[in-house]
């Protein structure tokens, strides 16, 4: 019966466990595939593979922070983006329907962020859309936080350039 007792116990602690990672760490995700990919409804798959992955790292014991939850859906993205690259044509009319469903201003700046480099972009993108902090950025990319700061500072010089560009440009043609 004690080993029952137990068992119980340690289930009822994974499970404490799981829910508190997923209380803090849920939004936050889906909102960063999201932003990833083409729809909602992909994102929310995602993010329950995420979970699903967490849960059973939950019965290893494993570390459910912030950090560790962001770099399983960094991974779960990239398995996403691979499969999907096998069809470039889908891959093609996706991105021209999205292009087509963002206000002007927002395309500006959606351009102009995927026009910076990938390390810069992603290093920004983690700030300032999934809030992470230098630190947390500096974990998940397995690099220092004053690489974060480096890069997060060239992104944001480079973005500022390249919005100065688009609006001078834009004034040359008016």
């Amino acid at each position: 019966m004690s080993m029952q007792m137990t068992g119980e116990r340690v289930d009822l602690e994974r499970e404490n466990r799981f829910l508190a990672a997923h209380a803090s760490a849920h939004d936050g995700i889906y909102r960063y595939l999201r932003r990833r990919t083409e729809g909602a409804a992909t994102a929310e798959d995602l993010c329950a593979e995420v979970f699903r992955i967490a849960w059973e790292k939950s019965g290893r014991g494993d570390d459910l922070s912030i950090v560790v939850l962001f770099g399983v859906a960094r991974n779960v993205l990239r398995n996403h983006e691979r499969s999907v690259s096998r069809s470039a044509g889908l891959i093609g009319a996706l991105r021209m329907e999205r292009s087509h469903e963002t206000p002007s201003d927002e395309s500006a700046v959606l351009e102009a962020i995927e026009n910076l480099a990938p390390k810069e972009r992603e290093v920004l993108l983690l700030t300032y859309w999934d809030g992470l902090t230098a630190v947390e950025v500096a974990q998940l990319l397995t690099t220092s936080a004053t690489a974060v700061r480096m890069r997060l500072h060239r992104a944001r010089k480079e973005l500022g350039r390249l919005l100065q560009n688009q609006s001078m440009t834009e004034g040359a043609t008016e």
